[in-house]
């Protein structure tokens, strides 16, 4: 199997790509990806609804096992969701139900946890040595923001607005080496992903192959987060300017009415965001990783010019 190098365009196409995603069968992409997206929300609910149910140190406990059980559900519904949008792309029949068919037991279910695990560990060990060397300080610094951000929420004194210590020093560079590293490892996620759920490679084979391809890609995936970066800003400036409207026409009703107007639009911005991600991930992938796809054979009788 040959991992690929593009050009610069690539970053582009990929967003294209993924901006038409489902054309073939969009009950089934849509499908999938909502119900992974609802999923997603579940343990922000539920904390949410513990927090005005437990004490405090009840509600972190339970949030820490939430977050090691969604460390391998997640892995098995990103697998599934990339199947079904493989089988819409080669038009083979498929449902939304399909992505949790990584959920039975097999070496493919095995395979997607142990990577999500593996890429989650890489993830943490990644952000506590970037802090660890440039950011000395910052999780004091941090802490402390967050101290002052709850005793001005509990004061209720809008008048005076909180006094934030000043940022320790090498704030920028741990940041800059943050999203850098992001980039890198967003690549490795995305195409190792791939390579698991869709072309059967083992753990170590996957982890290779992700490492190489996003080493060999790095400049469209950096025009691929450009052009993100921008994208984003764009939609939320259109999602404040219209949410801001329906709220306020909502609000001359009642509060309650505005809040019924404007969950929809952010619930929809939320699936779009999930379409467009899981679209890149799944064509950078392709265009990197995937076997290509060969040409029919010729009829009998019939010579190629």
């Amino acid at each position: 199997m040959t991992i690929r190098a593009l050009g610069p365009a690539a970053g582009w196409s990929w967003l294209a790509k993924a901006i038409n995603l489902g054309r073939g069968n969009p009950k089934a992409v849509i499908g999938a990806i909502a119900l992974l997206a609802v999923i997603a929300l579940v343990p922000s609910f539920l904390q949410v609804l513990l927090q005005q149910l437990l004490p405090v140190e009840t509600v972190m406990v339970m949030a820490g096992v939430m977050t090691l059980a969604m460390i391998v559900v997640y892995p098995l519904l990103i697998g599934g969701v990339l199947r079904v949008i493989h089988a819409v792309e080669r038009g083979v029949p498929t449902r939304a139900g399909a992505v949790f068919d990584t959920f039975k037991p097999s070496e493919d279910r095995a395979r997607l946890i142990g990577f999500g695990v593996v890429m989650a560990f890489i993830y943490i060990a990644m952000f506590i040595v970037v802090v660890s060397v440039f950011g000395k300080g910052f999780m004091a610094w941090y802490m402390e923001v967050i101290q002052i951000s709850a005793q001005f929420s509990a004061a209720g004194d809008t008048s005076k607005p909180p006094v934030y210590p000043p940022a320790p020093d090498g704030m920028g560079t741990m940041m800059a080496l943050l999203m850098a590293f992001g980039l890198y490892f967003g690549g490795v996620y995305a195409i190792g992903f791939g390579q698991v759920a869709l072309a059967g490679r083992s753990l170590k084979q996957a982890l290779s192959d992700g490492f190489a391809g996003s080493l060999k890609n790095l400049l469209p995936i950096i025009v691929l987060a450009a052009i993100s970066f921008f994208g984003m800003i764009a939609l939320s400036f259109v999602l404040v300017l219209v949410g801001g409207i329906l709220a306020l026409i909502g609000g001359l009703i009642h509060p309650a009415v505005a809040v019924l107007l404007v969950m929809p639009l952010y619930l929809a911005m939320l699936l779009v965001v999930y379409m467009v991600m899981f679209g890149v991930m799944y064509h950078l992938w392709r265009d990197i990783g995937a076997d290509p796809v060969q040409p029919p054979a010729l009829p009998p009788n019939q010579v190629e010019l």
